[in-house]
């Protein structure tokens, strides 16, 4: 049998450790594995000896914005700036323009996607809110992994981007969690108390507090983790299935370690700028280091990674989210007028890496995968199909090398927003990704993605969950 591809000599990730082993690939999947080499020809070969194998990242957490804002990035731009940090697999979270809380705009979005001839495969979520319940069990027959919302209305001059996307009190909580429940998909729910945030932005402006300085402070952890109790509290009593996405504090993972020690079924996410970065970060790159939920105290970061190691924490996305630098440029006179996120597709799956290969946090290379490749693959229900290295997967690989160096350097990044790309600029790294592979497909090679030369551009698909 002639193989398309072959990864030869490297250290794979199989059955939860590194092994020494061969990779055979054939019509995009993973055909054969082999700890005592490969003797079959192959079109191409990799030799992958001294570096490390991987399952393709899974991403669990990205905002492509298209369509609607288009400007700030692209299915195209952006499925770049994936592959190149690790990522072959992204689920899409819905604020667009509109969500798609209901079949036919998520069509259009699978639509847009397909046409606009990304090199990343990708996964939706779909739009819960207070405004069309009787949409939620229509929607979720449509192969979406899961269902997003916020806990607030729409912010004003977004209110595009979050129509049917909100539940902006208890009672459409309530419901929407019942209407999500007969679904059996689980609900992402951004977890902060806007009535204390509205109030502690409201106090600062009237007091003339309105720099960089003060988006921490709007936000504090309470409004985290008093959130986060209140929506376990909620799924407990309707049977939703809960993911808690970007938790940034230790007492809202502890609420949801003790809530997972009785039983209940529920997710925890954290992203690696709240276990990398503080506080601090905000007075050095200003808006474009605002997020939310905020950036913590070197305390809070010190505490969390307890989770991380424990296994509370379920996963790792990037929470990327594009803006332009003039939209972020808003909030050098106000940093409430600011949007909040920051561009990380493309880092998180090297940044965490790092962390294993750097040694001080105690996490692992086998943690880290999974992390950000196998537990998203099975919570998102996409698993074998993805996050995992065997024969009859996909053949989505990563290879990286922990010999040799990288810099962080936001002008090489491929997102349509890059230039706001700077809370890890000039950072060093002790590894370098060296390969992305989507299905059989080399779609990076070091750090390089040129889909037009390639010859890969449209080759990300769209992907459904298991029945």
């Amino acid at each position: 049998m002639k193989l398309d591809l072959a990864v030869v000599n490297g250290k794979v990730f199989i059955n939860g450790r590194f092994i020494n082993a061969d990779i055979g690939i054939k019509d995009e999947k993973i055909e054969l594995i082999s700890e005592n080499g490969l003797d079959i020809e192959a079109d191409k070969v990799i030799d992958a000896e001294g570096k490390y194998v991987i399952p393709g990242g899974v991403d669990t957490h990205v905002h492509f914005r298209d369509p609607g804002h288009s400007e700030r990035g692209t299915f195209y731009t952006e499925s770049m700036a994936a592959v190149a940090g690790g990522t072959t697999t992204i689920l899409e979270h819905p604020i667009s323009s509109p969500p798609q809380y209901n079949k036919e705009i998520l069509d259009n979005r699978k639509k847009v996607a397909k046409e606009r001839q990304g090199v990343v495969d990708y996964a939706f979520f779909a739009a819960a809110g207070g405004q069309y319940p009787e949409e939620i069990t229509k929607v979720a027959k449509e192969g979406i992994v899961a269902f997003k919302t916020f806990l607030h209305e729409a912010p004003e001059g977004r209110e595009d981007e979050f129509v049917g996307l909100t539940m902006a009190n208890d009672y459409e909580i309530y419901i929407g969690m019942q209407e999500v429940a007969k679904t059996g998909l689980m609900l992402a729910s951004h977890a902060e108390n806007n009535d204390l945030i509205q109030g502690f932005i409201k106090k600062f402006r009237q007091e003339g507090k309105v720099g960089a300085e003060y988006h921490c402070p709007s936000r504090p952890p309470i409004s985290e983790y008093t959130t986060v109790q209140k929506m376990i509290t909620f799924a407990e009593a309707t049977g939703c299935i809960l993911d808690l996405v970007h938790i940034s504090t230790a007492k809202a993972m502890q609420y949801a370690k003790e809530a997972k020690e009785r039983g209940q079924k529920l997710y925890l996410e954290t992203c690696p700028h709240y276990l990398l970065l503080t506080e601090e970060e905000l007075i050095k790159h200003g808006a474009y280091a605002k997020c939310n939920p905020p950036l913590r105290t070197k305390e809070e970061v010190d505490n969390i990674w307890k989770y991380v190691l424990d296994g509370t924490v379920d996963f790792i996305g990037s929470d990327h989210g594009p803006f332009l630098a003039e939209e972020k440029d808003k909030g050098l006179k106000d940093i409430f007028l600011a949007p909040a996120g920051t561009v990380g597709i493309d880092v998180r799956l090297p940044l965490m890496i790092n962390e294993a290969v750097e040694g001080k946090r105690g996490i692992t290379l086998e943690r880290v995968v999974e992390l950000c490749c196998e537990n998203p693959a099975k919570a998102f229900n996409i698993y074998p199909k993805k996050g995992v290295i065997q024969p009859g997967s996909d053949a989505d690989l990563v290879i990286f090398d922990t010999n040799e160096k990288y810099v962080i350097d936001w002008r090489k990044n491929y997102s349509k927003s890059k230039e706001i790309a700077k809370i890890y600029d000039g950072k060093e790294l002790n590894c370098k990704l060296n390969y992305t592979i989507l299905r059989g497909k080399v779609v990076m090679k070091d750090g390089l993605v040129d889909p037009e030369k390639d010859g890969t551009k449209g080759w990300g698909k769209l992907v459904l969950r298991n029945n």
